[in-house]
């Protein structure tokens, strides 16, 4: 049986990588790691437990990387170091330059774990998995912004045609700044295969075309809660079709999910997510859905 392979954004999470914030989050420097002002070490690992137990309530397995100390505080956004195919997992290269040893802790991870590594990405390519969106199984949209960068599309390219993959990109743009994170999830969440969370005024128009073509209903983000939130308000994690994961002081976004049929479950991320710039669904790396 595989235990591993996901192209699609939306289905049943039944395997998800994770690590657990520890003492290379409690010794980090705020203003290095660009951390604000809300940032605060013992509550935001309290706070990461929230989102552990509503993902095993789920009953997905959870493979975890541990926190040896090792200085590499943003590596519990495990989201973005890696990008798991049925083919096996792709090693990224990240646009922060002080991540730049996560995808090798992913690699020892998924050996240890017999997921098989396909390739990693080499040179002067970047791709970070939070730039990454499964449009379906066989087309992944990449958002290239100061994380990621058309090399590292050629890069994925070349790894994943040859499994039916194929890789298109579009520009995103500065927002508020080059050491800002603004990744493609930061401006779209899918709920399901089907229906996305945006927030319209940061999406290339040229997504936005394909994505109406494709069926895809988009449904609008409260704007004054994703300046509220830094943008965290639309960092949604689907649990299963429909069923989804935000984190919590954002009820106008919540309502407006559910009144399109999505049922939200939240956890407190003011000291975690809003703070480090990483919401639910950067904090994992769904491993096998379906």
């Amino acid at each position: 049986m595989i235990d591993y392979g996901c192209q699609l954004m939306a289905e049943k999470m039944t395997r998800v990588l994770m690590r657990r914030p520890a003492d290379s989050l409690r010794n980090a420097d705020p203003q290095q790691w660009h951390y604000n002002h809300l940032f605060d070490a013992e509550k935001a690992i309290s706070q990461y437990e929230g989102l552990v137990g509503l993902i095993q309530e789920t009953g997905a397995e959870i493979i975890w990387m541990d926190d040896n100390n090792d200085g590499l505080s943003d590596a519990m956004f495990t989201r973005d170091a890696s990008l798991i195919t049925k083919a096996g997992a792709v090693l990224l290269r990240m646009g922060k330059a002080l991540r730049s040893a996560e995808p090798e802790l992913h690699g020892r991870t998924y050996e240890v774990n017999g997921i098989p590594v396909l390739g990693a990405l080499t040179g002067d390519a970047l791709v970070e998995g939070g730039d990454t969106i499964w449009l379906d199984e066989n087309t992944l949209i990449v958002g290239l912004g100061f994380r990621s960068n058309r090399e590292g599309v050629r890069q994925l390219n070349e790894m994943l045609n040859p499994h039916g993959i194929k890789v298109l990109s579009f520009d995103l743009p500065v927002w508020s700044g080059e050491e800002a994170c603004l990744h493609l999830m930061s401006v779209i969440s899918p709920l399901t295969e089907t229906r996305y969370l945006v927030h319209p005024p940061l999406i290339p128009a040229p997504l936005w075309t394909l994505m109406k073509e494709r069926g895809i209903e988009l449904i609008q983000a409260p704007a004054d809660e994703f300046e509220a939130s830094f943008g965290l308000n639309l960092n949604v994690l689907p649990l299963s079709p429909g069923n989804c994961v935000m984190i919590d002081g954002f009820p106008k976004t919540k309502a407006v999910m559910e009144e399109h049929g999505i049922n939200v479950s939240v956890f407190e991320g003011d000291a975690l997510c809003m703070a480090c710039e990483g919401g639910p669904t950067c904090l994992t790396n769904p491993v096998l859905r379906g």
